[in-house]
């Protein structure tokens, strides 16, 4: 039994882990996002709320291409996952320079983290 109760009250789960990483691998993508509810624009999108969200057409001011645009639908995690591992595979003519993650962990941690960041 104690070895049960020696992880309680540690503080720390997987979900908690995996948003905290998710949050340092995110770091990358702020060279061109800000992810505040507040926040603006930059070279992409704010990223507040993404997660299911409409694409193409969340951020009103931002200028999203003709292929983001034409692809419709909500950012679901099937989604992202596949845009995160590779923007221009998916959205061909897409000006989103990031080549992608490769790593799946890490799109899943970036997932966690955004889903945690809007309403």
């Amino acid at each position: 039994m104690a070895l049960a109760l020696a992880g309680c009250g540690s503080g720390h789960d997987a979900a908690s882990d995996q948003i905290a990483n998710g949050e340092r691998v995110f770091q990358r993508c702020t060279a061109c996002h800000t992810i505040g509810q507040y926040a603006t624009d930059t070279d992409g999108p704010n990223l507040y709320g993404v997660v299911g969200g409409p694409i193409g057409e969340r951020r009103p001011r931002f200028s999203y291409t003709a292929g983001l645009k034409a692809l419709g639908g909500t950012w679901d995690a099937k989604r992202m996952d596949r845009w995160l591992a590779n923007p221009r595979g998916m959205v061909p003519g897409t000006t989103m320079g990031f080549a992608g993650l490769p790593n799946p962990q890490e799109r899943a941690d970036v997932i966690a983290y955004l889903s945690t960041q809007g309403p």
